[in-house]
């Protein structure tokens, strides 16, 4: 299933990192999207854009993980030469991530 199916995200962007929220919909589902949603699958997601590390921070409470992505926006946005290298659209792009369905019917 895609992310998108599970949770929407928020995002920005202060120089050349990105910050990236995926929050899940339902509860229930946060555990589903721990597990799968790493930060080695989000910098592989991300592998033509983000240079650098990314960190990622569990928010288990607000059912929640963000992101952290250093050297993601071509030397920052207003040295970049991508016409939409933003962190905001970004967000969009994570949501496209395949998650695999764990959810044995019962």
């Amino acid at each position: 299933m895609k992310l998108r199916e599970l949770a929407h995200s928020r995002a920005g962007d202060k120089g050349d990192i990105s910050n990236i929220s995926v929050i899940v919909y339902q509860e229930k589902d946060y555990a589903l999207l721990e597990k799968y949603l790493t930060a080695e699958r989000v910098k592989a997601h991300f592998s033509d854009i983000v240079q650098g590390d990314v960190l990622r921070y569990a928010l288990p409470t607000l059912g929640a993980l963000n992101f952290v992505m250093q050297r993601a926006l071509g030397g920052g946005v207003t040295r970049s030469l991508a016409l939409d290298a933003h962190g905001k659209c970004l967000s969009s792009a994570i949501m496209k991530l395949e998650i695999p369905d764990d959810i044995k019917p019962s």
